[in-house]
């Protein structure tokens, strides 16, 4: 007996530590970062301040962090769900791009006249039907031609940046029009009746409605995955697609159907971006969160309440580098590195916080 408590201990041990791990490696991250920020020169104490100013200093602040959360999330979502079925789309930059040309389009020619209920809407379900048609296009290149769904979404995402810039360097297309030399290659403003309406317009605070949209699809991903006919075929596909073909289970439709919901995922954030805080197309209006979005969902590994906290923690952690770089002068590069440090040691200690508890 003695002996089976003696064994039984350090078991115990490990498990009561393992929620730890995660809480010390960010502690220690943020220490270096700290660090960092010091040898750069600036003032640490400064360079905090301007952190947390940039989070929630203000209401515009603490709303504008929760919208790049949003877009994060969305994009999270999608990534997560492709992931089911065993794929991996890393093109959520260019089904949010195609997403936003979309939304922009139709906000300007044909939106606007719609009853106001309505106007939002159509910006938001074409930015979703252009991203499904980018990651579609992925998913029936893998079927058809074998053609590996890392470099298909990869290569899509820069043929639809470059669309991006073809689209705001064109008048025939939607760069408003030039009226000088110096009149930048962007479109025209969306029509106020297609902007997402604000949920506190009388604070400040830019958070729209999209916050209830990310719930709404995060629930519905959840439901999807874990309580769906369309869930178990997509596990199926991703444990073993020759095994699910003989089942029954139409893999190569799996494929090209969990990309394709992936991409509107993605396509529907992009389309947000556009008519809930940006208002107009720009070249540069995606400005990486396609990318970033692959990070929440590779931290999430898989779960839908972790695309929600990882994509509240970075698009916290971008509001906060943006002000250190503007208010304390913190060099774009050391901020970068300390958000970097900060995603690493988190998604290292849940590797190790796992291995705790599966030698318990």
């Amino acid at each position: 007996m003695s002996d089976i408590v003696a064994q039984t201990a350090p078991r115990r041990r490990r498990l009561r530590l393992a929620p730890l791990i995660p809480a010390a490696a960010a502690a220690g991250a943020v220490a270096v970062a700290l660090l960092l920020v010091a040898a750069t020169g600036r003032p640490v104490g400064i360079a905090i301040a301007a952190f947390w100013d940039g989070i929630a200093g203000s209401a515009f602040a603490f709303g504008a962090s929760f919208d790049r959360a949003i877009t994060l999330a969305f994009v999270g979502l999608g990534f997560i769900l492709a992931g089911r079925a065993g794929l991996t789309n890393v093109g959520g930059e260019g089904q949010l791009a195609v997403g936003g040309i979309a939304a922009t389009a139709l906000a300007l020619h044909g939106a606007g006249d719609l009853p106001r209920m309505l106007a939002p809407a159509l910006p938001l379900v074409g930015g979703a039907m252009a991203g499904a048609v980018w990651g579609g296009v992925a998913g029936i290149l893998k079927v058809r031609r074998g053609t590996n769904e890392v470099i298909s979404t990869l290569l899509l995402s820069f043929v639809a940046l470059q669309l991006v810039y073809w689209c705001v360097q064109s008048t025939q297309l939607l760069r408003k029009p030039q009226t000088s030399d110096s009149t930048l290659p962007e479109s025209l403003d969306v029509p106020d009746i297609t902007q997402l309406p604000l949920l506190f317009p009388d604070t400040g605070s830019p958070l729209h409605i999209g916050l209830f949209l990310v719930l709404i699809a995060a629930a519905a991903v959840a439901v999807v995955l874990t309580h769906s006919t369309l869930g178990l075929r997509l596990r199926a596909v991703g444990l073993n697609a020759l095994a699910a073909r003989r089942a029954g289970i139409n893999d190569r439709g799996i494929v090209v159907l969990a990309l394709t919901l992936a991409g509107a995922l993605a396509g529907l954030a992009g389309a947000i971006m556009i008519v809930g805080e940006q208002y107009n197309l720009k070249t540069d209006f995606t400005s990486g969160y396609g990318f970033d979005g692959i990070v929440v969902g590779l931290l999430a590994r898989g779960s839908v309440g972790g695309v929600l906290v990882f994509a509240t923690l970075l698009g916290f952690l971008r509001s906060g580098g943006i002000s250190m770089e503007i208010t304390a002068g913190v060099p774009a590069a050391a901020v970068l590195i300390c958000q970097g440090l900060i995603v690493i040691t988190i998604a290292g200690s849940a590797i190790l916080g796992d291995r705790a508890r599966g030698s318990a």
